[in-house]
């Protein structure tokens, strides 16, 4: 049976704490590394409902990508949000660790996962320190028939997929970010890519692209790589891993009228 520290060990070959961008927090968040492995559960998020998928599943390391503490906090008192769920996690010996903007640069990060689950080719990074990605489609199509490839291709949200130019946009060239992106549109626009594909986008921002631009939600976009930081994670060291079931994009529904 492994170690916390020796799956942490393969999580820094994987995903170098050293290549994350400086404001970034990736990292043991919390946990004693000395502690065997029981199962490690994979999620975008730690949240309380992730803590309780993985009490059911007696999961005692749970890898996310988002850090839990990326912004500052003075208190972990229970009586706040965060605190409430780090002082839970701490009595049920449960660890969590993220990988991050590392993950989202590596070979097979985040959005090189993203980019093959599409069935582009000839993939390349979008940016030279390795953020994104550009790729083509195996044909032509349609900016209205890639929407719905999307659609097809990530889990299910409330706030679905959506596309800021003519539906009948032929589209060849693709590039794409997974989870937030927008300050790579630049990026985007210089690489003679038809669309770029990312999350989080705002008005004026999307107004101002100069490319056409698809909007698909974060989390979405992200949990596609899960289970591929799983398999490599399996390729190093021996343990049960288990994927996350919670959708834990913050947007639960939206009105039918």
């Amino acid at each position: 049976m492994a170690s916390i520290s020796e799956v942490l060990a393969v999580c820094e070959r994987l995903w170098p704490l050293a290549s994350a961008e400086e404001w970034d927090r990736p990292g043991l968040i919390v946990g004693d590394p000395s502690v065997d492995v029981t199962r490690v559960l994979f999620a975008v998020d730690f949240t309380a409902d992730v803590l309780a998928e993985a009490h059911a599943t007696r999961a005692n390391l749970i890898i996310v990508h988002h850090p839990y503490l990326l912004r500052g906090v003075s208190t972990v008192a229970e009586d706040t949000a965060k605190g409430a769920v780090l002082s839970e996690a701490i009595r049920a010996g449960v660890a969590v660790y993220a990988a991050h903007t590392n993950a989202d640069i590596a070979i097979d990060g985040v959005s090189q996962v993203f980019a093959e689950a599409l069935g582009l080719e000839r993939i390349e990074p979008l940016t030279q320190d390795g953020h994104g990605r550009v790729g083509d489609l195996k044909s032509a199509t349609t900016l209205e028939e890639l929407v719905n490839l999307l659609v097809e291709t990530l889990p299910a949200t409330a706030r679905g997929v959506s596309a800021s130019a003519s539906k009948d946009l032929s589209v060849t060239r693709v590039a794409l970010c997974g989870g937030a992106g927008d300050s790579f549109i630049e990026a985007a626009r210089l690489s003679k890519a038809d669309v770029y594909v990312t999350a989080d986008l705002r008005h004026h921002v999307t107004q101002d692209a100069g490319i056409p631009l698809i909007d698909v939600s974060h989390w979405a976009s992200e949990s596609l790589w899960l289970a591929r930081a799983a398999e490599s994670i399996k390729k190093h060291v021996e343990i049960d891993t288990l994927i996350s079931n919670i959708n834990t994009d913050p947007w639960v529904f939206r009105s039918s009228k």
